[in-house]
């Protein structure tokens, strides 16, 4: 099954000029299952077998990102939460934008491009100039190890508040956005709807950014 086509750069993504070494004049439609034209997966790809036995091996590199409204000043607005079908296609979860950082890819481009996937090409992420987090994740596959769970995986996430200049668009497995204040019953109400430690973060973030 091919990937996703923001996962490698067209020729007018933000990011299609960088040098990639061994990734250089590879194409998102070179993303394939291994079966098509014989030439097998660009270098570093992991197929569908392989990432599950990593993922069951090693830890994964994650980005969180809590999707903010700002004003002129620099001072948060809104929060955004997202509205998601679980893995399982049975319930709607909410949650924040979350996402795998890939081989060869720097945090900048996990960030820009994880927005992108799920807010839309037009969200135009406010990148920080600091990529320090303001915390850090770590989720286990076995519940009750920490209040950050993932059944699917052992990973290690940076969390960021990013501001969002631009529309969003949900995309992908996205249903929704929703923006509520970062005072009061609303955002509460919010993060008690997140399971598996989102909200916890969410609640981190809160005490992070200058309300």
């Amino acid at each position: 099954m091919p990937v996703l086509n923001d996962e490698v750069p067209d020729d007018g993504d933000f990011d299609a000029g960088r040098r990639r070494g061994e990734f250089d004049n590879i194409r998102p439609e070179d993303f394939i299952d291994g079966h098509g034209n014989g030439r097998g997966n660009p270098p570093g790809w992991l197929g569908r077998e392989d990432l599950e036995r990593n993922r069951r091996q090693v830890p994964m590199a994650y980005v969180e990102i809590v999707p903010v409204r700002i004003d002129q000043l620099g001072r948060v607005e809104e929060i955004g939460t997202l509205l998601r079908i679980s893995d399982d296609g049975s319930i709607v979860d909410r949650t924040v934008i979350t996402g795998r950082i890939l081989y060869h890819e720097s945090i900048r481009e996990a960030i820009a491009r994880n927005v992108a996937k799920d807010l839309g090409d037009l969200a135009l992420p406010m990148i920080p100039q600091c990529l320090q987090p303001f915390g850090v994740a770590e989720f286990f596959p076995t519940p009750g190890v920490s209040e950050y769970y993932d059944p699917r995986q052992h990973s290690i996430a940076l969390c960021y508040v990013i501001p969002i200049a631009g529309d969003c668009n949900p995309q992908d497995e996205t249903l929704d956005v929703e923006w509520v204040t970062p005072r009061g019953a609303d955002v509460e109400n919010a993060i008690a709807q997140m399971s598996n430690g989102h909200g916890t973060i969410v609640r981190q973030a809160l005490a992070w950014i200058d309300l």
